[in-house]
């Protein structure tokens, strides 16, 4: 896949945490996003976690419905959770502005309605902040818009 991720395969595994900040419209850094992280654990590191935050946290939406001629984002987010039992975790305050609600969050704010897809769980900055400590590499897909 490039000298990238053959420099990965020679590295001793380490521990990542991968920040998405692209939302999935934004095709290609958001396919670069689930490729680093399928490279990475194809190469035996390991992932403390996935967070979504801006515009990321559109990804964990269940009512994604993207073009014919793309990638369904979300849907490739999801198998990567089931292939590796991955934590996606999405900003709770950030989802919550853009729509985004659990079945929690929908009782709470007596919505009728929830649409976090399935295979993603909010979270607050305090759990990113926490896996950011302990992580050997932070890597950040897309900017702040």
């Amino acid at each position: 896949m490039g000298l990238f991720y053959d420099f990965m395969a020679s590295m001793n595994p380490l521990n990542y945490c991968v920040i998405v900040r692209c939302g999935p419209e934004q095709q290609s850094q958001a396919l670069s996003a689930v490729d680093f992280t399928r490279a990475l654990l194809d190469k035996g590191h390991k992932l403390e976690r996935v967070f979504f935050y801006q515009q990321g946290v559109l990804t964990a939406s269940s009512l994604r419905t993207p073009a014919q001629d793309e990638l369904d984002i979300t849907k490739l987010w999801q198998q990567l959770q089931i292939d590796y039992q991955l934590e996606l975790d999405v900003c709770i305050a950030a989802a919550l502005q853009h729509g985004i609600v659990d079945k929690t969050e929908s009782q709470r704010y007596q919505l009728g309605a929830y649409n976090l897809a399935s295979g993603f769980q909010l979270a607050g900055l305090g759990q990113l902040a926490s896996a950011t400590v302990s992580c050997d590499r932070v890597v950040t897909f897309g900017a702040a818009q």
